[in-house]
């Protein structure tokens, strides 16, 4: 139930007789082509990573130039998710879906036709446009096509997906970079597009369209907000916090986040209605949400440094030394709606935290003399199962607070703190690591940003524990 403080929403339209997909497909076919539609985008923020250095080498980028190659996908997709779960409720969920999807194919196709680095990071931020615009729609189509108990078991796959989709990037981008080129780790996004793109229309239904408004004041505040504060995190890394343009980027970055609050209180028809952020148990959720994902996040970009700068390993190699941890995470969401059933949110997102925590924190002591099977094995494995245990319930508590005409707003505040929480956390320990390793010893700055994102999974720890309070 939503609280006495929301604001209430106007009448939903119905979608157009023409508008409605045929009701006769089985929920797993409609849920694979959801779940299908988030593993693309999600594969998106790590299936680069692995292939950065080769991207380095053939168009003879910078390695600032490099991180932003990142960044871009992340920043434009986390700063206007919020635009894009209103465009959902507003223009239907399905049709939302089916144009992020569209986009996000044919900015892959120019990505992998990139000849210079402005090329290629134009056709990245297109990528994180899309993403904004497809990924809260797809969350929020699982809560309007299930219910009951089957909402639970599609949003454990949804969950699954959604958590070990970056780990499975890793795989690909190893597997598509050392068998073709950096190339295909965009061009492969072009076929499962396509195949989205046709089964669609076909199989989801459309929903209730919500009249309203766009805001797009607030949305371009979050983002350059959240551009600025990133910027201001990696600059600090290798100038200073003492630096004219740390300085300047933080001042604009806490100039247009206050900017962005302030517009979000006056206006009639928020991206982001600040009553989300106002119920105990889902504003719990969100903090969660943003210091999980910052702390994994973070600890993917730093293992793929030390799996190919230490351990040697190539592209190939270092993406399979991820499979012991997406395995565990399917193995763990699968038990994850029973588990929930039984003992409710709160105890599941706690062990999922402080699984996460022991992980980074057992990486906080690698050496360059570990090998795989002792310094990165059982790290690999502590945190796939606590992500598996926290995501489910936290993605559940959310959307079980909000009425039907709200879950693509809510959703797509969901969906900001993960992909924000990648970008904050990934500039926090890329500073810390630059502190840390000012002396030229590059592994006690890696062990520094490991022993940062285990802090993040503590201090989610201290949320669930003390805030969130969700039954069985």
């Amino acid at each position: 139930m939503t609280s006495s403080n929301e604001r209430t929403a106007a009448p939903p339209e119905p979608a157009a007789p023409g508008d409605a997909a045929s009701s006769h497909h089985r929920p797993g076919i409609v849920l694979a082509v959801i779940v299908g539609g988030q593993l693309m985008i999600g594969l998106d923020t790590s299936i680069v990573t692995i292939a950065l250095p080769e991207v380095k080498r053939g168009l003879g980028l910078t390695t600032g130039g490099l991180a932003w190659i990142q960044n871009a996908y992340m920043l434009a997709f986390g700063g206007l998710l919020l635009l894009g779960g209103r465009a959902g409720d507003v223009f239907g969920r399905r049709r939302a879906f089916t144009a992020g999807v569209a986009l996000f194919t044919a900015a892959s196709l120019l990505g992998g036709f990139a000849g210079t680095g402005a090329w290629l990071l134009a056709a990245r931020a297109a990528q994180g446009v899309a993403a904004a615009v497809a990924a809260p729609s797809a969350m929020a189509l699982i809560a309007a096509g299930f219910q009951g108990q089957a909402r639970v078991r599609a949003l454990s796959v949804f969950s699954a997906v959604t958590g070990a989709g970056a780990a499975i990037g890793m795989i690909a981008g190893g597997v598509l970079t050392e068998a073709g080129s950096w190339r295909w780790v965009f061009f492969v996004n072009v076929p499962i597009g396509l195949a989205l793109l046709l089964a669609a229309p076909r199989v989801l239904a459309e929903t209730a369209r919500w009249p309203g408004r766009f805001d797009a004041a607030g949305a371009v505040a979050s983002t350059l907000g959240m551009t600025a504060l990133v910027y201001a995190l990696i600059r600090a890394g290798s100038a200073g916090w003492g630096d004219a343009r740390t300085l300047a980027a933080s001042g604009a970055a806490a100039a247009l986040l206050a900017a962005f609050a302030a517009i979000e209180h006056r206006a009639r028809q928020p991206v982001m209605p600040l009553w989300l952020l106002t119920g105990r148990d889902r504003a719990a959720s969100y903090l969660v949400q943003l210091c999980l994902t910052a702390a994994m996040f973070g600890a993917f970009f730093f293992l793929t440094q030390y799996l190919q700068q230490v351990l040697r390993y190539g592209p190939l190699r270092a993406g399979a030394a991820f499979l012991p941890m997406v395995g565990m995470q399917f193995a763990v969401v699968r038990l994850a709606p029973r588990l929930m059933a039984r003992a409710g949110a709160r105890p599941l997102v706690a062990a999922g935290a402080v699984l996460v925590a022991g992980g980074l924190l057992w990486l906080s002591r690698l050496s360059p003399g570990d090998g795989y099977a002792t310094g990165l094995l059982v790290p690999f494995l502590l945190v796939g199962a606590g992500g598996g245990l926290a995501i489910l319930p936290l993605n559940a508590t959310i959307l079980a607070s909000v009425e039907p005409g709200q879950s693509g707003a809510a959703s797509g505040v969901a969906q900001t703190m993960l992909w924000s929480g990648a970008s904050l956390g990934s500039a926090v320990m890329v500073t810390v690591h630059g502190h840390a390793a000012s002396g030229g010893d590059a592994m006690r700055g890696m062990d520094a940003a490991f022993a940062t994102g285990a802090g993040f999974a503590a201090a989610a720890l201290l949320v669930a524990v003390l805030v969130l309070r969700v039954r069985p």
